[in-house]
């Protein structure tokens, strides 16, 4: 069995902003797209476009209605991948150790050559962040791109995971959250950034921020303005257009 380090020098993950969040897949999309046709280790699909299609995602996105005590329900979109735990029990149940936590980063890897397939760690999981590559017989997860935000090769604005650098809200933000200085830490600290799932034990690094509170709307009838009386003072064109009507055959008396 693979043994946690004591403790990580840094603790590299995610913050992700569930108010922010609009559900438009673009995460999944760049993630499926930069580990199967970069650096990454290709995620393979089967039957793609046939009746059955299935396949390897390391990120996706579940979509929730939830109805607040306060207003009306909400459409929450919910990005979910490995959460980098410091209590990771899919790295203490490996029987070969091809699951492992790095103590520089606190990322969560597999190696792949010295993965059996066995499903241990997917079971161990609770958030079902591993998935089985049907056609590479290995167990894929998240790697927060550990190919890419370390690249020299790329330009400085693109060291960090394809899913964050792609996503038009902004609702994903990559740092240290070790370090209580940094952007991220700060960023949990303001808007009461969660766990998912605390009781588990599992202590996962990435975090998740809260929508906020929508605003409320009155009790308002839209057809009011057209139910009160045109005229109350019996002046003015509306009076004399009153008076013209009742004059007319049939009209009001």
């Amino acid at each position: 069995m693979t043994q946690l380090p004591a403790s990580t020098a840094k603790k590299l993950g995610l913050v992700i902003d569930l108010d922010t969040c609009v559900g438009c897949h673009a995460c999944v999309i760049s993630c499926k797209g930069w580990n199967t046709e970069n650096y990454g280790a290709p995620l393979s699909d089967q039957d793609a476009y046939g009746a059955d299609p299935s396949g390897t995602f390391l990120n996706r996105v579940h979509s929730y209605e939830v109805q607040p005590e306060m207003g009306s329900a909400q459409l929450i979109h919910f990005p979910k991948s490995c959460l980098h735990c410091d209590d990771a029990p899919c790295v203490t149940v490996c029987p070969t150790g091809a699951s492992y936590k790095r103590a520089e980063d606190g990322i969560v890897l597999v190696n792949e050559s010295a993965c059996i397939g066995c499903s241990l760690c997917a079971w161990a999981c609770p958030y079902g962040a591993r998935e089985l590559d049907a056609k590479a017989g290995v167990m894929k997860k998240c790697t927060l791109c550990v190919d890419r935000i370390y690249n020299e090769n790329l330009p400085e604005e693109d060291r960090e995971p394809a899913c964050v650098r792609t996503c038009p809200a902004g609702a994903r933000h990559f740092g240290d959250l070790g370090d209580e200085t940094s952007d991220v830490s700060q960023l949990v600290a303001a808007r009461g950034g969660f766990d998912l799932m605390p009781e588990q034990g599992t202590k996962p690094v990435n975090k998740y921020l809260p929508p906020r509170p929508k605003d409320v709307m009155p009790d308002y009838d839209v057809l009011a303005p057209f139910l009160e009386p045109v005229a109350t003072d019996g002046k003015g064109f509306a009076h004399w257009l009153d008076k013209a009507l009742s004059a007319l055959p049939g009209g009001a008396k």
